[in-house]
């Protein structure tokens, strides 16, 4: 009984020590300022289809042709999917137009409200 007990302490510990990870990198709207509009032209570095957010990550050469590494969340895989998203639809290399509400702390974080694909059209980021 003493073994299950310590058992059960030492897994709730060890799950409380990676739970807090995922947690914090799911927030909500009120991080990114809602006033402001960037838009960037990139080449996709990385897209997960992954739960709770989709995360794109892309490249921008800024005014002085250094590059910079950005990155964007989307609404669930779930909801992209049934708009017609799938885990190919953006590949690295593709080059892409993005637009969105910038982190309010400066970082390269954007909150994404527009995505125009490699083909020139726009993505749907909600279901139609």
């Amino acid at each position: 009984m003493r073994r299950t007990h310590l058992l059960l302490i030492a897994s709730a510990i060890a799950a409380s020590a990676v739970m807090p990870l995922p947690v914090l990198a799911h927030h909500g709207g009120a991080a990114y300022d809602q006033t402001k509009s960037v838009t960037f032209e990139g080449t996709v570095t990385e897209m997960q289809f992954a739960n709770p957010h989709v995360l794109v990550y892309w490249d921008v050469k800024d005014g002085e042709g250094a590059g910079q590494k950005w990155s964007g969340w989307l609404t669930a895989p779930n909801k992209l999917s049934r708009a017609g998203w799938t885990k190919k639809t953006l590949n690295p290399g593709d080059r892409i137009v993005i637009s969105g509400s910038p982190h309010k702390d400066g970082s390269h974080v954007l909150q994404i409200r527009k995505l125009v694909g490699p083909d020139g059209k726009e993505l749907p980021l909600f279901e139609q």
